[in-house]
């Protein structure tokens, strides 16, 4: 038999994912497949670890008693604030023996549901709404229901995982009643060890963005970095070169309060967050033309003329210094500082050299200035002043 095998023609490399060369931590525990899946098709390298867990409460005295309060004495309105914790809750009732006692007892009420996904929700229980915002903020629904006055009217609030003081307050302060309806509750995770290096990642500016698809989630990370006694090293982190990326303005309040700048899409689902990090990442990473070709400086790799070049972490230590003052010679002893624990010895700035030059595939993109140390090759014109 002739075993001669035909060489494959070489193909050209793919074209670089908007998200490819950056890293990127998901601290969601529900739908996390989902968002990991659209990171990673988009190029991304995901961190993930579950900054929380959701318990049911289906078997909880808490939302048993509830429910029956509800049904022995009818609210005037009933607020579903998420589609899973109003889903939980019939399912919880139909549990008990009581399912259909809850929904009749919802057919006679102001049913006010937050949101379409929250709507959703509601017809699937064979219920209608009678309003719903299309902001999907809560905030809009308490400035609806003040408007109309709620002095004397019973009001129940299916909670999802964390209480809403601020709402219960204003509804009480208005002269309601308020019965919360507690559906589920967030607690840590049972396996802290991916949220402390998330933590450390964060820390030591390993990741280029995290994203937050809960308060919740939010607030159990900060919690954690507090116990672990690194809360301001993770804060200065996400005030840093790390995004903080919410998937809406709730999310976004437990870091806002702690001084850390957010972004979040105008619409609140996890498409538009993966695709606003498609856009802010790229906006963030350095472009520089050098040695004739494009260099784009990304988290971990870099784009050499549209192909995507891993580097390793001392290669891109030693990248970022050159190219904080690209053009310019940035000697031995300033780069040893860069590297990560380097120790004293200078060869060490010259063996990383050398592996960065191999990993970007074109040698002549740094120079070697004798007895001076090394520059970006910048292309003639475009040096830019040193500082």
């Amino acid at each position: 038999m002739d075993d001669t095998r035909t060489a494959a023609a070489p193909t050209a490399a793919p074209a670089a994912g908007p998200l490819a060369g950056f890293t990127v931590g998901v601290t969601a525990a529900r739908r996390a497949d989902e968002l990991i899946a659209l990171l990673r098709r988009r190029g991304a390298t995901v961190v993930h670890a579950p900054a929380l867990r959701i318990v049911p409460l289906a078997d909880d005295s808490e939302l048993l008693d509830a429910t029956k309060e509800l049904i022995g004495c009818a609210p005037d309105t009933v607020v579903a604030t998420t589609a899973i914790g109003f889903r939980g809750w019939i399912e919880a009732a139909d549990g008990w023996g009581i399912g259909e006692e809850l929904l009749a007892r919802l057919r006679a009420t102001e049913l006010l549901a937050r949101g379409p996904k929250v709507k959703g929700a509601v017809r699937a229980a064979g219920l209608v709404e009678t309003w719903s915002p299309q902001s999907e903020s809560l905030a809009e629904v308490l400035d609806r229901m003040l408007a109309g006055g709620v002095a004397g009217r019973r009001i129940a609030l299916q909670l999802h995982g964390e209480p809403l003081p601020g709402f219960v307050e204003a509804l009480r302060a208005g002269g309601a009643e308020v019965v919360v309806v507690p559906v589920y509750r967030w607690m840590a995770p049972e396996d802290l060890a991916p949220m402390d290096r998330l933590l450390d990642a964060v820390a030591g500016g390993g990741l280029d963005a995290v994203s937050f698809t809960s308060a919740p989630a939010a607030a159990s990370l900060l919690s954690r970095a507090e116990q672990r006694g690194m809360r301001e090293a993770v804060l200065a982190g996400l005030r840093g070169e790390v995004l903080a990326a919410c998937v809406g303005p709730v999310t976004a309040l437990p870091l806002q309060a702690h001084g850390v700048d957010t972004v979040q899409p105008e619409r609140f689902r996890l498409g538009p967050l993966v695709q606003l990090l498609c856009q802010e990442l790229p906006g963030r990473a350095r472009v520089l033309p050098v040695a004739g070709h494009r260099v784009e400086i990304r988290g971990h790799a870099v784009l050499v003329d549209a192909e995507l070049r891993p580097v390793p972490p001392a290669g891109m230590a030693l990248l970022r210094a050159l190219a904080r003052r690209p053009g310019w010679v940035v000697g031995r002893p300033e780069l040893l500082r860069a590297l990560p624990g380097a120790g004293r010895d200078e060869h060490a700035v010259e063996t990383a050299m050398a592996r960065l030059r191999g990993a970007l595939g074109a040698p002549n993109l740094i120079q070697t200035v004798v007895k001076r140390g090394y520059r970006l090759a910048l292309d003639a014109g475009e040096c830019v002043p040193e500082g």
